[in-house]
């Protein structure tokens, strides 16, 4: 289970309509523990993949290292990010499943002509052979302004 301020949700919103019809992504950031993390920021980042943006994301190595930075002077911890598919379902990809970690967090954000929907998050299982869809507490979900 994951929670995720209103705040922090809103601005992922936001991300993902200003970045359609390309692929937006950023960090959560938060705290850790307590039967359920809590995400109660979310960083933008620039989409770093060169090509296919509309279906792709990429952090750089040099974005990943400044986000555990500005967690650690936050006093907060890296828990995961979040992305959006544009005109597709909010269903991690294939692609997101070969490049996703069990140790945190992967929010996804459907987003359709332009207007972003559902939100899901997930997790990897320790194989690294699915994601586990976990459950957003659906008091922590805000809905854009």
């Amino acid at each position: 289970m994951i929670r995720i301020a209103e705040d922090a949700a809103r601005a992922i919103r936001r991300h993902g309509r200003r970045a359609y019809p390309e692929e937006c992504c950023g960090a959560l950031l938060g705290e850790a523990g307590g039967g359920a993390d809590f995400a109660s920021e979310a960083e933008a980042v620039e989409n770093a993949r060169p090509d296919d943006r509309r279906r792709r994301f990429r952090i750089d190595p040099g974005d990943y290292r400044r986000l555990e930075r500005l967690a650690e002077v936050r006093g907060r911890t890296l828990l995961g990010f979040y992305h959006s598919h544009p005109d597709h379902p909010a269903v991690p990809s294939e692609y997101d499943r070969d490049h996703a970690l069990p140790v945190f967090h992967y929010v996804v954000l459907g987003v359709a002509s332009g207007e972003p929907g559902e939100m899901t998050s997930w997790v990897m299982s320790e194989d690294r052979r699915a994601f586990l869809r976990e459950e957003i507490l659906p008091e922590a979900v805000g809905e854009e302004e």
